[in-house]
């Protein structure tokens, strides 16, 4: 999967990417990925798989990592890029930064770092279809754990990146908010590339392309297209 073996539409590759905490025990290792541009994908494992260290990984958080090659669009890519980092957006699955900014302080403050203005009727399309109208101007602090979330969901849904990574992005929803999330992640190809990480099938199997299994590390099976089905996914995590 290196350059010279990268598919046309690839906008993502990672080869041998190895991540650590303790280097004799890496949480990915040998880990490689490709993905294209304009699709959903889906990622699921156990706990402990390494779902969060890959997203944390991407997002330039972790320094303590290894690859054979990073490429972002066919061309050389590191993850704290300055190029990159205007090209995605992550929410994580607990985030509690910008404590004392309301959801309109923060939705003004991420538009102005990604040179972008996060206002108009879609903004407000948005926080009506996560019942989050009465929150607009609370501070984030004093949100409770779901309405935290749609703050980010409803930001990540404006600004539309090239490359949007989710994690966990159920946890904490009500069910209304769950099936309109629902619906924005089976839409996002029209904008550019969502990866996602859920321990939820029926989150997977409704909105992917493609369901990548996460074990021990290292991508063990793709599901896709009529073999993207809830049990067969179950009986390749082990029945769990």
């Amino acid at each position: 999967m290196g350059s010279e073996t990268v598919s046309r539409g690839a906008l993502l590759t990672l080869k041998n990417l190895s991540v650590w905490y303790t280097k004799s025990r890496p949480v990915l290792e040998r880990f490689s990925m490709e993905l294209d541009t304009n699709e959903v994908v889906g990622l699921i494992g156990l706990n402990g798989a390494g779902k969060t260290t890959l997203i944390k990984t991407l997002s330039g958080l972790i320094d303590s990592f290894q690859a054979e090659t990073a490429l972002w669009q066919g061309e050389s890519l590191r993850f704290r890029d300055r190029e990159f980092k205007k090209e995605r957006y992550v929410v994580f699955a607990e985030d509690h930064s910008f404590r004392f900014f309301t959801f309109r302080e923060y939705l003004s403050y991420v538009g102005a770092s990604y040179g972008k203005k996060l206002t108009g009727p879609e903004v407000e399309e948005l926080v009506q279809g996560f019942h989050f109208a009465e929150y607009t101007d609370v501070l984030l602090k004093d949100l409770s754990m779901g309405n935290l979330k749609k703050v980010y969901l409803i930001t990540a849904f404006a600004l539309k990146p090239k490359f949007l990574m989710l994690d966990e992005p159920v946890n904490g929803l009500d069910f209304q908010s769950t099936e309109y999330l629902y619906q924005l992640i089976s839409g996002y190809r029209q904008y550019g590339t969502l990866l996602f990480s859920s321990h939820i099938l029926e989150s997977i199997c409704l909105t992917s392309d493609r369901v990548l299994v996460l074990e021990q590390g290292q991508i063990r099976q793709c599901f896709a297209g009529q073999e993207m089905e809830a049990e067969k996914i179950r009986e390749a995590l082990g029945g769990e």
